[in-house]
């Protein structure tokens, strides 16, 4: 069965998002397991790093919406997947998915469809187009939350000729691994972000948007100044505005008003993610708004870096509260405040106990081999 089984994973770009590194991860799993792989996107960061003696890819516009050009792309998957007999379809996206599914129904493929978000609709017609990622064969969800989400929203997609299932997403614990970071790193990564090791360091990373709770943040780090007297810590706010200047702007206002710009600092970009948590001391998730999983206290917790996260969607499953980390009431910063004080004089020991239990906790479950296995499992199943 294994040599039989050829799966074209379709899309929009691969970049860095969680999304991008399942489809990169599953891509590579495959060949080890004696199948053929092979993806369709339109780009993307990631693809350099993509092994060609092991995957094939093929350059499609699947990151476009327009009706037209999902059409096209359709005609052309469908001659993919006929000259190359593929026999699974997995989409990863909600336009290159309405692609696949009139692929796959055409050849008589079997189709899968991953949830890696809870795709906000305000009317029927979008809830439509969200919909497409009920109607495969197999639908994943990364995340308990994400399974909830499907059931309460989109229950009369569902019927007992598909499955709905639970695959968590997984992280690469040998990249996420602090011991494989060195002193000399940090220092050099000091020296980039032109910064000194005389504070203890809070890092909130994410892309600058409004529901990842930067806001929040900048006002629970002065909460924090206000009760203390004093400025404890440095505060990295690490991530692109990705062309929302304006709401660049507004952070950069607030942390002006609270008097916080010397101790603020905003980074657009960072090539190393496992070195920035563990040159942090202690690491934020803020979102206002439910993370489908939430890469970022997963991988600080692999990184034995402590991490606050808010008490809603992915965090409330990949965080144990007070034992791996701390949950707080989302888009409250006073709430917020108090968590980072009590992690501020924490004692040592207890410290490096949530660092450790909190990487136990990742390697158990959240692990990038447990999600490719799971994955693969359900491909031979769906076959058989």
């Amino acid at each position: 069965m294994s040599s039989d089984l050829k799966v074209l994973q379709v899309i929009p770009k691969l970049g860095y998002g969680g999304a991008e590194t399942g489809c990169f991860d599953i891509a590579h799993y495959l060949p080890e397991n004696n199948c053929k792989s092979f993806i369709v996107t339109s780009g993307g960061d990631l693809l350099k790093f993509i092994d060609k003696k092991k995957v094939k890819v093929f350059w499609l516009p699947v990151n476009s919406k327009n009706p037209l050009l999902i059409l096209i792309n359709a005609i052309i998957l469908i001659g993919i997947i006929l000259i190359n007999n593929i026999s699974i379809v997995h989409a990863r996206s909600r336009a290159p998915a309405w692609s696949c599914l009139l692929a796959t129904k055409l050849t008589g493929r079997k189709f899968v469809t991953t949830f890696h978000g809870t795709y906000n609709f305000k009317n029927n017609l979008k809830k439509f187009y969200n919909s497409i990622m009920t109607r495969s064969d197999l639908i994943i969800a990364g995340s308990n939350f994400i399974f909830s989400h499907i059931k309460q929203n989109y229950s009369k997609y569902l019927n007992d000729k598909k499955k709905l299932l639970v695959i968590f997403r997984g992280i690469n614990v040998d990249y996420f691994d602090p011991t494989t970071k060195f002193e000399s790193d940090e220092k050099k990564l000091l020296t980039t972000w032109n910064m000194e090791k005389d504070k203890k360091i809070i890092l909130l990373p994410g892309r600058l948007t409004s529901w990842k709770g930067q806001e929040v943040f900048i006002e629970a780090v002065n909460l924090v100044n206000i009760e203390l007297g004093y400025e404890a810590f440095y505060a990295v706010i690490l991530g692109s505005d990705q062309g929302r200047d304006l709401y660049k702007k507004k952070l950069i206002r607030l942390s002006e008003q609270y008097r916080l710009s010397k101790q603020i600092k905003f980074i657009d970009h960072c090539k190393d993610m496992a070195l920035a948590y563990k040159l942090s001391d202690i690491v934020v998730s803020a979102s206002t708004e439910p993370e489908a999983f939430g890469r970022v206290a997963v991988e600080a917790q692999s990184m034995e870096t402590p991490i606050v996260a808010s008490n809603i969607g992915g965090s409330n499953e990949t965080i144990i509260d007070e034992k791996t980390g701390f949950l707080y009431e989302a888009g409250n910063a006073k709430s917020l405040s108090k968590k980072i004080l009590k992690l501020l004089f924490l004692d040592e020991t207890l410290l490096k106990s949530i660092g450790t239990e909190g990487r136990k906790n990742i390697v158990q479950k959240f692990n990038v081999e447990k999600m490719c296995f799971s994955t693969y499992s359900e491909y031979k199943r769906l076959l058989n």
